[in-house]
């Protein structure tokens, strides 16, 4: 028997938070203020009491703080690492022998989307760019690949598979997860999403190439030269930034990936004129080249190990995301002391904070949105609130949906195409991340209804915002920093990507309502 809900002027107020943080991702506002005056409004209206609704705001943000500074002491800790390799050379190192294999312009594409995807799956697209674009891409150019496929290539790849599933930092997935009330399911969130994003991956670029493909033409410097002659990388970025938006996004990953990309090519430079590194740290070089990727794609075998041989033990809750954490911190002192000897009792610090400092500007939006989105959920709701400990506090994003479940399809499919468009809605903004908290959320309430596990739902929801807003779909978001270092038009670039991204998420949803 259906228990019916009774819904008070409290979650009128919820709802009408949750419509004013979506339009403003779709007016592309700023998402942050919104969700500090819902959150307060919603705790004033529940209390009664404008002091108890001043805390909340600050619960708020503690509250997810709590729950997702691990993820941000990983990207912190990755950061460093790639901070402490790029010192010592070793980040363009692994992808120089790639170089070779870039016989024309057809295995080029293959090539600098492959490197692309990996160096993202560890390290985020924002350094992956930059790098790809100062080692791969002149190799790529000259190989006969138009700068378009050549930009194709590294969004896809990048922005889009690696970053919407995360697998191996796993931020993507702890926030869907945990926002959708099943934290220690972040491990099922991300394989599901690991299968979408090569599914989507695989007909985006299977698309995108056979757009592209015409324009491949033989081999020849020439095609280096020409692209060469054209804007400063800098001057390019800069110039579209000025005319497609003034505004990027929640994170502005475009001034990021810049500042990356200016420190690859003034590395580059020194490497060029041999004063980077004394011999015993350019043998160290080779080294880490070699072992930070081997490393780290043991960790990958020996997390997916157990779901090959069942009788093997199984990563945990946050324990995956912990490991690739402290592996990344350990390695990170190893290329400290080979860049700098002694001095790296100090380097290492600074590359800590510099992590530190790129992962709270990178993520730090998110709290505040979180807050109000776990102000939604039981669970979190009454820590929020101040509520006595123990007390349950209200569910009011889940009372909602039971109140109106009768009006919702019992279709799964018509559920997951709605969460999917929620995603990519949230995802106008420009920043990819800042809308996990609300599918999350609605995965939670809406699994149950439709008979599709929550997980399932987070994944799909996931996708359509890490891929919408990520770096794909939208012209002002960190595609423009694509489009600036391989200096095509970012709206053609935009146009190009549309319809092998839609085609990818629609084919990908369909099966995860079949597969999962």
């Amino acid at each position: 028997m259906r228990m019916e809900v009774q819904l008070g002027s409290v979650h009128a107020v919820y709802l009408f938070g949750v419509v004013a943080i979506v339009l403003s991702m779709v007016l592309r506002a700023n998402v942050v203020v919104p969700a500090i005056l819902a959150t307060f409004a919603v705790a004033a209206t529940f209390s009664g009491s404008l002091t108890g609704a001043t805390i909340a705001v600050f619960n708020g943000s503690l509250v997810a703080a709590k729950e997702l500074f691990s993820i941000f002491l990983v990207i912190a800790l990755m950061t460093s690492l790639l901070n402490a390799l790029r010192a010592l050379g070793a980040d363009q190192q692994m992808v120089r022998p790639f170089r070779r294999v870039m016989t024309n312009g057809h295995v080029g594409f293959l090539v600098v989307a492959g490197v692309t995807y990996l160096i993202s799956l560890f390290f985020w697209p924002t350094p992956a760019v930059p790098l790809v674009a100062a080692t791969l891409l002149p190799a790529a150019l000259v190989a006969g690949l138009p700068p378009m496929g050549a930009a194709m290539a590294i969004a896809i790849a990048g922005q889009g598979m690696a970053l919407s599933s995360d697998y191996v930092i796993r931020v993507a997935p702890g926030i869907s997860a945990r926002a959708a009330g099943i934290p220690d399911a972040a491990a099922m969130v991300a394989d599901k999403a690991l299968v979408l994003s090569l599914i989507t991956g695989a007909v985006a670029l299977g698309l995108g190439y056979l757009a592209v493909r015409a324009q491949i033409r033989a081999p020849s410097q020439r095609h280096l030269d020409r692209w060469q002659g054209g804007a400063s990388l800098a001057d390019s970025l800069a110039g579209q930034r000025e005319t497609v938006a003034p505004k990027i996004g929640s994170f502005d990953k475009s001034v990021l990936a810049l500042q990356a990309a200016e420190g690859v090519e003034g590395e580059a430079a020194l490497a060029g004129g041999g004063t980077l590194a004394a011999a015993p740290a350019a043998r160290w070089c080779g080294v880490l080249a070699i072992a930070t990727p081997v490393v780290f794609g043991a960790l990958i075998l020996f997390m997916l190990a157990p779901k090959v041989f069942p009788g093997l033990p199984e990563l945990k809750g946050g324990d995956a995301a912990a490991l690739v954490g402290g592996t990344a911190a350990l390695m990170m002192l190893v290329a400290s002391f080979a860049a700098d000897g002694a001095k790296a009792m100090h380097t290492a610090a600074d590359h800590i904070i510099d992590g530190l400092v790129f992962s709270f500007r990178a993520m730090g939006t998110v709290l505040p949105i979180a807050g109000f989105f776990f102000l939604g959920a039981g669970e979190f709701s009454g820590a929020i609130l101040g509520l006595p400990a123990g007390t349950q506090g209200p569910d009011l994003l889940f009372e909602v949906i039971r109140a109106f479940d009768h009006l919702i399809p019992q279709n799964p499919t018509v559920v997951a195409f709605a969460v999917l468009l929620v995603g990519m809605i949230t995802g106008i903004d420009g920043s990819g991340f800042a809308g996990l908290p609300l599918t999350g959320a609605l995965s939670g309430a809406l699994g149950p209804v439709a008979g599709l596990h929550p997980s399932t739902l987070a994944a799909i929801g996931q996708m359509g915002a890490v891929w919408t807003g990520g770096g794909t779909l939208i012209a002002w978001s960190s595609l423009i920093a694509v489009a600036g270092f391989c200096r095509v038009p970012v709206l053609d670039l935009a146009r190009m990507l549309f319809l092998p991204v839609c085609a990818g998420l629609i084919l990908s949803t369909l099966l995860a309502v079949l597969l999962f």
